[in-house]
């Protein structure tokens, strides 16, 4: 797994208001980098110094067929819906460490994880860096562990050395998922646990379905020689095309939902793209407070079905550029019980069901539909309430020609946090981009009540003065 597309679209992070406490981000990313590259020149040090990359038992032949294999792998990375980049190419390295040890195995890795991106400098050469020496820390581990527990029985076909190869790739593995997620934790200060447990979900036991067959081909190199490529070529495509239907799966349920959203969204030419607006913000305040990446997932789909119960509104009442009247406004607030029971017999979608229906309460109890208070309101209903309220807040509707700034907006959640708000949740969002004037509000809607908010993915929310929209 490469970590280079987590640091290639690194944003400019400003110091949030608790900075005093923290170290930015932008200071922190060097460090990382700096750290990860010297503790790989020392690890490939070490590792040479016991074990030569050139040996009798692996030539230089073997050096450049590993090193190709592992080139033409890795020109065919698996891209996962978050940017995280999935390859199988842990096989031909990992196979190289076992057949020549942790070193040539690093220099296997370093060279072999080249991609055409890094060669268009698509890529930040700092995370051209961090992916290679990455790399190297992760396969070094993996290569002493191998051959530390395989002993004497290094180069054999038994079942202590598929045991160690298990054990190697394991380590492989959890090293370079630290240090991949230790950069998307450090660049958008989540904790290093949300984004670990998200990936090990997504791909990790087919990862690890990799390393036995790293075993075979070492030993079967060993028998049959370079043909070994036709013999292992069908596994390994499969094994990828089987990550890229999975994610191609997902990002088209994705897309589908999106697009679902967005019909709802055009029965109110007002309230255009405001479904995704909403979803954006709420993974963004998801991040700040930690939540993990299922989590996540579950805020953006919330964000983009928590109005899909305004189907069942008449459009008199939904498309009315006044302020509703008593009736109406009942009406109105049954869209959230509505959209939940849309949503209740997809059984993809259930645990985003209490986020469309709770999406409404207010902290202190006084919302709808069942008046839930505090802690009862799901956390990330909690969170889709104030992404939802300052879409609301600063978006131009028939009701609302003078959207707020965002200053004004932040006033305002911060006023009627503890009421209507969480007030935890409130300050997450102060700590977001969006909030901090970083994201994709019009900056003159920073400086001027009359502008228009045209993020392109942010929230909206309910306030006591906006019509819920």
């Amino acid at each position: 797994m490469g970590v280079a597309d987590r640091l290639r679209h690194t944003p400019s992070v400003a110091e949030s208001r608790n900075a005093a406490d923290r170290v930015p981000s932008e200071r922190r990313l060097p460090v990382l980098v700096a750290t990860v590259a010297v503790v790989a020149f020392l690890a490939f040090g070490i590792a040479y110094a016991r074990w030569p990359v050139i040996s009798p038992e692996f030539d230089a032949g073997d050096l450049v067929f590993w090193t190709a294999l592992t080139l033409i792998v890795s020109s065919f990375p698996v891209v996962a819906p978050r940017g995280s980049v999935v390859s199988v190419a842990i096989a031909p390295i990992l196979a190289s460490a076992i057949l020549g040890g942790p070193a040539a195995g690093a220099v296997v890795g370093f060279v072999g994880v080249l991609e055409l991106r890094e060669l268009r400098l698509e890529i930040p050469w700092y995370g051209t860096l961090y992916n290679h020496c990455s790399t190297v820390v992760s396969i070094v581990s993996a290569g002493v562990a191998f051959w530390l527990l395989s002993g004497t029985s290094t180069g054999t076909w038994n079942l202590v050395t598929l045991s160690a190869a298990l054990a190697a790739g394991g380590i492989f593995f959890v090293v370079a998922e630290l240090q991949a997620s230790a950069s998307v934790a450090v660049r958008q200060r989540r904790s290093l646990a949300a984004v670990a447990s998200g990936d090990l979900r997504s791909y990790g036991l087919a990862l690890m379905g990799l390393v036995p067959l790293a075993w075979l081909m070492a030993f079967a190199y060993v028998d049959v020689g370079p043909a070994v490529v036709v013999l292992f070529a069908l596994p390994l495509y499969t094994t990828r095309s089987a990550y890229q239907s999975v994610v191609e799966l997902r990002r088209m349920f994705t897309q589908t939902v999106r697009a679902l959203a967005s019909a709802i969204d055009a029965r109110d030419p007002s309230t255009k793209r405001h479904s995704e607006h909403v979803a954006g913000i709420a993974v963004e305040i998801g991040q700040e407070m930690q939540v993990s990446e299922a989590e996540l997932e579950i805020l953006e789909w919330a964000g983009l079905f928590h109005d899909i119960g305004k189907i069942g509104i008449p459009d008199a009442i939904l498309l009315k550029p006044g302020r509703l009247d008593k009736a109406e406004r009942m009406e109105m607030n049954k869209h959230p019980v509505k959209g939940a029971e849309i949503l209740a017999n997809a059984e993809r979608l259930r645990l985003v069901v209490p986020l469309v229906k709770f999406h409404h309460e207010w902290y202190n109890g006084s919302g709808y539909p069942d008046r839930l208070v505090g802690e009862e309101i799901p956390l990330l209903a909690r969170i889709l309430a104030v992404a939802d309220s300052f879409e609301a807040m600063t978006a131009i509707r028939p009701y609302q020609t003078r959207p707020k700034t965002l200053e004004q907006a932040i006033e305002e959640l911060r006023r009627c946090a503890g009421t209507q708000f969480d007030p935890e949740v409130v300050e997450a969002f102060v700590r977001t981009r969006t909030a901090r004037g970083l994201g994709e509000l019009e900056p003159s809607s920073r400086s001027s009540a009359s502008s228009v908010s045209t993020r392109a993915s942010g929230p909206q929310a309910i306030p006591a003065t906006s019509k819920g929209h």
